[in-house]
C-alpha cells in the first residue's frame, strides 16, 4: 500500500526534513509541501490525501485549527489522517481530541518518523480489511456486508492507535462526557480510554449481549453476577440502574426468575 501525503510547516528546515524523510520512505508518496496551512487546506479539499504531516504553531492558521476545519468538512478518518509535528508537548491532548493519528515531538529522527508513518500504513490497511467483506450471491452481483454486523469484536481508537476488543472480553463500559472507559476481563484494572460517546458504542454493540442500564453505563449481560431492582453486580463493581432504563432492565430480570 502506498499512502499519498503532504508536509506542512512554516519553518523551512523542519519542512525540508519531513519531506526528505517522506521521500526516503518507500510506502509514502509526497504530493505537496506547504509553508502555509491555508494553502495546505485548499490542496486537501481539492485532492485526495491520506496523511498530513502537520506542524501545530503556524501564523496564519494553526495545525489544530486546520484539523478542526477538515473534520467539519467531512474529511473523515478513512479519508485523511493527521500526524502532528511540533516542538511543544503540551499540545498532545489537543492532538488526541482532533483524532490525530500520531504526534512527533521535534527534534525527531528518521526512526521515530518511520514508526509514525508505519502506524499510518497499518491504520489504512486495517480500514481496508475491516470496512467491508464481499459476499457472493448466486445469479446476482456481489454485495458488501459490514464486518461489524457479523464479527464478535469492535475497534476502539485508544491514544493514537486502533485497538481490537472482543465482545466476550468486555465487562462494562462507563461514559465520561466525551470519552468512554471500557473495562475488560483480561485486564480489569486497566480500562481502555477512548474518545467516543456511549451512544455511539450502544449503537454498535449487539443488543443480545449488551444493555444500557444508566446514562453512564453499558453492561455485558453474561458478566452480571447478581441483580437487584436498582443495580447490577459485575465482579466487585456495583452499577446503578436508572429509572429511564428500568422497564427494559425489568424484562431482563424476568428471565432470571
Amino acid at each position: 500500500m502506498t499512502l499519498s501525503c503532504i508536509a506542512v510547516d512554516d519553518e523551512p528546515l523542519a519542512l525540508g526534513l519531513v519531506c526528505a524523510f517522506t521521500e526516503k520512505t518507500p510506502f509514502l508518496k509526497l504530493t505537496g509541501r506547504f509553508s502555509s496551512a491555508v494553502e495546505a487546506l485548499q490542496h486537501v479539499l481539492q485532492n485526495p490525501v491520506d496523511v498530513i504531516f502537520l506542524d501545530i504553531q503556524m501564523p496564519d492558521l494553526t495545525g489544530l485549527e486546520l484539523a478542526r476545519v477538515l473534520e467539519r468538512s467531512n474529511r473523515g478518518p478513512q479519508t485523511t489522517r493527521i500526524i502532528f509535528t511540533t516542538a511543544f508537548d503540551q499540545f498532545a491532548l489537543d492532538g488526541y481530541r482532533v483524532d490525530a493519528l500520531d504526534y512527533l515531538l521535534k527534534p525527531f529522527n528518521y526512526e521515530e518518523f518511520l514508526r509514525a508513518a508505519s502506524k499510518a500504513r497499518s491504520y489504512f490497511e486495517l480500514v481496508q480489511r475491516t470496512e467491508t467483506i464481499p459476499v457472493a450471491q448466486p445469479s446476482t452481483p456481489p454485495v458488501t456486508v459490514p464486518v461489524e454486523a457479523t464479527d464478535d469484536y469492535l475497534f476502539l481508537k485508544v491514544e493514537y492507535q486502533l485497538v481490537r476488543v472482543a465482545y466476550s472480553d468486555i465487562l462494562y463500559i462507563e461514559g465520561l462526557k466525551d470519552y468512554v472507559k471500557v473495562y475488560r476481563q483480561s485486564e480489569p484494572g486497566k480500562p481502555l480510554l477512548s474518545l467516543t460517546s456511549l451512544k455511539t458504542l450502544e449503537e454498535k454493540l449487539p443488543a443480545r449481549q449488551f444493555m444500557r442500564v444508566h446514562r453512564s453505563f453499558i453492561v455485558a449481560l453474561d458478566r452480571i453476577n447478581a441483580v437487584t431492582r436498582n443495580s447490577v453486580q459485575i465482579g466487585p463493581t456495583t452499577i446503578p440502574v436508572s429509572d429511564q432504563y428500568k422497564e427494559v432492565f425489568g424484562e431482563f430480570i424476568s428471565r432470571w426468575l
